[in-house]
């Protein structure tokens, strides 16, 4: 699941700075999506720094989840283990 939010964190990053590459300087139409949605008309540029920024934080916390190790942030378990007399008696 790690790797899934890595990878979108990644392809939106890669497609917001593509799309403020394409607005300030008209070239690079190849990961292009607010320019093929009329929704955002007007307001490109910002489009595509939120899309970029979405996707840094998107692998930032897909890092953060990781590192948990997937207990939730709790410490791990203590185990405790017994002399080789086997009741615990010196």
């Amino acid at each position: 699941m790690k790797r899934i939010f890595e990878a979108a964190g990644f392809l939106l990053t890669l497609c917001g700075v593509a799309g403020l590459v394409h607005e300030w300087f008209d070239w690079f139409k190849l990961l292009q999506v607010v320019d093929r949605l009329g929704w955002f008309e007007g307001y490109e540029v910002y489009a595509n720094i939120v899309i970029a920024v979405v996707g840094i934080v998107l692998m930032v916390a897909s890092e953060r989840v990781g590192r948990t190790g997937g207990n939730g942030g709790r410490s791990p378990s203590v185990v405790t283990r017994r002399a080789p007399g086997g009741d615990g008696t010196p």
